[in-house]
């Protein structure tokens, strides 16, 4: 039954005596079967838009290691090409998209109830998965929040300190504000289509949150991710929501009640005991052990990993890392991981 399944017990508020595992990127580089299957699909946004190849990467790390959860392989830049930007991933560089620094760009932009024409295929990703998952494995949909999603329409591609959209805000700020206010809407109206196609849980990753400064951060990262889970909670109460701020470093404490999500997930930016005495004591927490271990391995991975389990021990937790896991990373240190928070 979906109440036994232990992420969704965490995210209900239950202290379990081992916590539920997931890991961010779970299916990618990393593995060789991920490498395998990409080829066949022969690059990246056709392995992204053929639904029996994307869910057939997503069920791959839950095969090797038994993970708690498998989240929707897909990426945070679907949703700007389905709302008329040009997407296109450059190898080895990553992905490329055509700018929006103006009214005319802005202009551009199809409506969002247009966006299931591109995104059909996701939804079907989750159809599948939904069926072909074990029984005891949740299910979580995502999206990229809005100003992170916007950073790289605005410049185009990723930036080391998302510049260009620092400085749209700071110099067209109309603009800007109607850039987020469209991705919102579609974030909305996308994780919904995939809790109809059915995923359980849905996770907004803000990967460049901590860019923003002041009431930037809360204009602009807190207020969008609460806009989207109030909306996703009025139509689906019983879907858990989990928000993910990276860099929010001393800012995480009190995101709960800001957001209204069910789980707040830490990068490793903050120590698992301050995090446990400042943000768990709201609510679920998610983290947040640091990707490089699953690089380097050995003691220090299992010390940092217990260190982890511990300081979150007294309340509601899911074992991740701080980020995602990188293509250098040991697929045995990940074992090594799930075998060290499952044996403690």
């Amino acid at each position: 039954m979906p109440q036994q399944k232990t992420i969704l017990r965490a995210l209900a508020g239950e202290t379990l005596p081992t916590p539920p595992i997931w890991m961010m990127r779970q299916a990618g580089r990393y593995l060789p079967e991920y490498k395998a299957t990409r080829a066949q699909a022969g690059d990246f946004l056709s392995l992204c838009y053929n639904p029996e190849l994307a869910a057939e990467v997503t069920l791959q790390p839950i095969r090797r290691y038994g993970f708690d959860a498998a989240i929707l392989f897909a990426d945070i830049l679907l949703l700007p090409q389905a709302l008329g930007a040009d997407l296109w991933f450059v190898t080895g560089e990553g992905p490329r998209l055509s700018t929006i620094t103006d009214q005319a760009g802005l202009d551009k932009l199809g409506p969002v109830d247009e966006i299931d024409a591109v995104l059909s295929p996701v939804y079907e990703t989750v159809k599948i998965l939904s069926r072909e998952l074990p029984a005891d494995t949740t299910l979580i949909g995502f999206a990229g929040a809005p100003w992170t999603v916007a950073t790289y329409m605005i410049a185009g591609q990723g930036t080391p300190d998302q510049g260009p959209a620092h400085a749209l805000k700071n110099e067209n700020r109309p603009v800007f504000e109607a850039l987020l206010a469209k991705i919102t809407a579609g974030t909305i109206h996308y994780l919904s289509r995939q809790i109809d196609a059915g995923a359980e849980v849905v996770k907004i990753f803000d990967s460049w949150a901590g860019s923003l400064e002041g009431k930037d951060f809360v204009r602009y990262a807190i207020e969008p991710a609460r806009e989207i889970t109030a909306a996703l909670k009025a139509k689906y109460p019983h879907i858990p929501v989990i928000a993910f701020p990276r860099g929010a470093g001393h800012r995480y404490e009190g995101l709960h009640a800001a957001i209204g999500a069910d789980c707040i997930a830490l990068d490793d930016g903050v120590t698992p005991n301050w995090a446990a005495g400042h943000v768990q004591i709201d609510g679920c927490v998610q983290g947040n052990l640091a990707s490089r271990h699953m690089v380097t391995g050995g003691k220090d991975l299992i010390r940092e990993t217990r260190k982890v389990v511990q300081a979150f021990s007294n309340g509601p937790h899911i074992f991740n890392l701080g980020h995602g896991i990188t293509p250098d990373a040991d697929p045995a240190n990940v074992q090594l991981m799930i075998d060290t928070v499952r044996g403690i």
